[in-house]
């Protein structure tokens, strides 16, 4: 997996949670229509997923930190 795969996902995470965002804030107005445990569940479960794709970029970053100053 590559940093702009990861970057990717975080753009698309970004996307599922203003959707999720966008669905709670009409079950305000009728909330007949919208699940709100699935919701906060869902919303959950992208930011876990934003959380572990930040990760990867943050290890990638440290590791080319470490090799550079290896070559220096």
């Amino acid at each position: 997996m590559t940093i702009s795969s990861n970057l990717s996902s975080i753009q698309n995470s970004q996307y599922a949670m203003n959707q999720s965002a966008q669905r709670v804030a009409q079950a305000g107005r009728d909330p007949s229509q919208t699940d709100l445990s699935k919701e906060l569940t869902d919303q959950m479960m992208i930011e876990k997923s934003v959380q572990s794709n930040a990760s990867v970029i943050k290890t990638a970053d440290e590791m080319l930190g470490s090799l550079l100053d290896t070559k220096a």
